[in-house]
C-alpha cells in the first residue's frame, strides 16, 4: 500500500485574535457609559424604583392582624397611616382609638373614636368602641347611649352587647349587665372580647370563680392580649391563690413585655405575701418599663412606707401623685412619710388632703393631732 507522507499542520497564535477582542469591548463600554453620562446630564437620573403604596383599607387589614396578635404599637402605625391616607376612612379612627384604649391613653382614645362616630354615626362598630372607651374614661352615662345606638343599628352586633354589658356593670345595673353579656354570648360564643366581658360581669358581682371561667375562654380564643391575663390573676389574688395569681401575671409580662401593669400587679402580690424585695424589684421595674405610670409609683412608695423607709416612700409618693394618682390612703401615707422625719410643716398639707377625700379618715386625723401637738 502506497502511504502518503503526512504533512504537519502549523499551530495559529490565539493571543493576538483575543487582544483585539479585548481592546473592542473596551471601547463599546467607553462609549456606552459616556452616552449615559450625556443621558443623565439632559434628562436628570432616573429615579429610584419604591414599593407600590397599599391602600388605606389594606393598611387597616394589616393593622388588624397585628392587633389581634397583640403587636398594639405595629397596630396603631397601620391604623394612623390608613387615616393620614384617608381622612374619611370612619374604620381606621375606630380601630385606632379601641387601640389606644389598651395602651392607657384614654382620653386620646375618647377623641380618636369619636371623629369615626362624627364620621359615620350609623356603624354599630363606631358605636361599640365609642361605648367601650366612653366607659373605661369614667364616662358612663354616655356611654350607655353609644352602647344603646350599637344595638339598636344592629341587634345581632355581639360587641354591641358585650360593649354595653360592661358599660350597665360600671353603672350599678347589674341585671341589665347580665342581659346584655348573656346575649352576647348566644350570638358569638367565640369571640374574645365577648367571653372577657361576660368574664367582668362576673367578676363585678364577686362570682370569681366564674370569672376566671370566662377569661380562660377567652385567652383560649386568642392568647395575645396581655390585659385577660390581668384579670384572671386579679381574680386568683382575691381568691388567694398566690401560686396561681403570680403566674398569670408573669404570664402577662411575656405577652406584653411594654405593659407596665403586670409587673406591677406582679409586684403588689408579692406584696401582698409579705415577699418585699421581690415586690420592690417588680414595682420598679414596671415604673422603667413606663415612666408615666403612677399605680407603680403609688405601690412603690406604699411598700417603701411598710417598710419604714420614709425617704424613699417620700420620693415615690410624689411621683404618683404628680402623675395623677389621688387616693386617701396615698395622701396620708405621704403626710405621716414627712411627719416621722420630723417635718411636720409638709407633712399637715397632705394630711388635710387625704381629710378632704374622707373626712372621717382616723390615721390622717392623729397624724394632723400628733404634728400640732409636736408644734
Amino acid at each position: 500500500m502506497y502511504l502518503q507522507p503526512s504533512r504537519r499542520r502549523t499551530k495559529r497564535n490565539p493571543w493576538p485574535w483575543l487582544l483585539s477582542f479585548a481592546i473592542a469591548l473596551s471601547v463599546a463600554w467607553y462609549l456606552y457609559t459616556k452616552q449615559l453620562v450625556i443621558l443623565e446630564a439632559v434628562r436628570g437620573p432616573l429615579p429610584t424604583p419604591t414599593p407600590t403604596e397599599i391602600s388605606p383599607r389594606e393598611h387597616v387589614a394589616v393593622g388588624d392582624r397585628f392587633f389581634e396578635t397583640g403587636q398594639y404599637d405595629d397596630a396603631l402605625a397601620e391604623y394612623i397611616r390608613a387615616a393620614e391616607m384617608d381622612p374619611t376612612l370612619a374604620v381606621a379612627y375606630a380601630r385606632w382609638g379601641r387601640t389606644l384604649a389598651l395602651r392607657r391613653q384614654i382620653a386620646e382614645a375618647v377623641r380618636i373614636v369619636r371623629r369615626a362616630v362624627e364620621l359615620d354615626a350609623e356603624s354599630a362598630e363606631n358605636q361599640a368602641y365609642l361605648t367601650m372607651v366612653l366607659d373605661w374614661n369614667g364616662e358612663l352615662a354616655d356611654a350607655m347611649v353609644a352602647g344603646r345606638k350599637a344595638i339598636t343599628l344592629d341587634p345581632e352586633y355581639a360587641l354591641g352587647h358585650a360593649y354595653l354589658a360592661e358599660a350597665y356593670g360600671d353603672y350599678g345595673y347589674i341585671q341589665e349587665a347580665f342581659d346584655a353579656a348573656e346575649t352576647a354570648v348566644e350570638l358569638d360564643p367565640g369571640d374574645f372580647w365577648v367571653r372577657r366581658n361576660m368574664g367582668y360581669i362576673y367578676e363585678l358581682t364577686a362570682q370569681y370563680e366564674q370569672a376566671v371561667y370566662e377569661y380562660k375562654a377567652a385567652i383560649e380564643i386568642n392568647p395575645y392580649h396581655a390585659f385577660v391575663y390581668l384579670d384572671i390573676g386579679r381574680n386568683y389574688r382575691v381568691l388567694r391563690d398566690w401560686d396561681q395569681s403570680t403566674s398569670y401575671f408573669e404570664r402577662a409580662t411575656q405577652v406584653d413585655p411594654q405593659d407596665p401593669q403586670g409587673y406591677d400587679q406582679l409586684g403588689w402580690t408579692y406584696f401582698a405575701q409579705g415577699l418585699f424585695q421581690p415586690a420592690l424589684t417588680q414595682m420598679e421595674k414596671a415604673t422603667q418599663v413606663d415612666p408615666t405610670f403612677a399605680p407603680a409609683f403609688g405601690h412603690l412608695g406604699t411598700a417603701y412606707y411598710t417598710q419604714r423607709n420614709y425617704e424613699d416612700a417620700i420620693t415615690n409618693l410624689h411621683a404618683a401623685i404628680e402623675l395623677g394618682a389621688r387616693s386617701e390612703d396615698m395622701y396620708y401615707q405621704l403626710g405621716l412619710a414627712y411627719a416621722y422625719t420630723g417635718r411636720c410643716d409638709e407633712a399637715v398639707p397632705w394630711l388635710e388632703q387625704a381629710l378632704l377625700i374622707n373626712p372621717d379618715s382616723a390615721i390622717a386625723q392623729r397624724g394632723l393631732a400628733d404634728c400640732r401637738e409636736s408644734e
